[in-house]
């Protein structure tokens, strides 16, 4: 099962994956000819800031989503062939029942039909064996697209890296001798 993995410890907050969110889902697909659409594009991810870090917010595309169980008209649906949670914009009714219950705030509304808008994890590009439109545009990999075993053994590595280059400077300052042993200048 594929997932976009947040690593928040990288984002920046510079909201490239909420531009190119915008744009994958305009009309034109092109920056510039996307802001002067009929309905301008509207974004699925939100990049939030709270105690000095960015949080992309995004739909989790939970396998047990509550906001299935909560839709009274059966317009969020598990979408089997994408492994995602779908909006259906043909069924929803505008009554926000998926939207209070999302533990992320992943559902907004979309202007001016009222009905859910979500993250889509980019449906088209991923049925193209692209990954979605924010992993691709995000310059620090805070996102990125994969295997939730492959990407949960990276995380586990990059936070290995960070502890183990912690403890090495602590013993440093404490004992600057070691770089000289280290170096061969001892």
């Amino acid at each position: 099962m594929k997932r976009v993995f947040i690593e928040i410890e990288r984002c920046t907050g510079c909201k490239s994956c909420e531009i190119a969110c915008a744009v994958q889902h305009s009309r034109s697909k092109d920056l510039f000819t996307a802001i002067f659409e009929d309905s301008p594009p509207q974004k699925r991810t939100y990049v939030e800031r709270a105690m000095n870090l960015s949080y992309p917010a995004r739909c989790m595309h939970c396998v047990d989503a509550v906001c299935i169980k909560a839709c009274p008209a059966g317009a969020m649906v598990w979408d089997n062939e994408l492994e995602r949670v779908s909006a259906n914009k043909d069924k929803c009714m505008g009554c926000w029942s998926c939207a209070m219950v999302c533990p992320f705030g992943a559902i907004s509304v979309r202007k001016p039909q009222r009905i859910a808008l979500k993250c889509d994890l980019c449906g088209s590009r991923l049925r193209e064996g692209k990954t979605p439109a924010c992993v691709e545009a995000c310059p620090t990999k805070a996102l990125r697209f994969g295997d939730i075993e492959e990407l949960s053994r990276l995380k586990r590595l990059s936070m290995a890296e960070t502890i183990a280059y912690s403890i090495r400077q602590e013993v440093i300052e404490k004992n600057p001798l070691i770089i000289l042993r280290q170096s061969g200048g001892f």
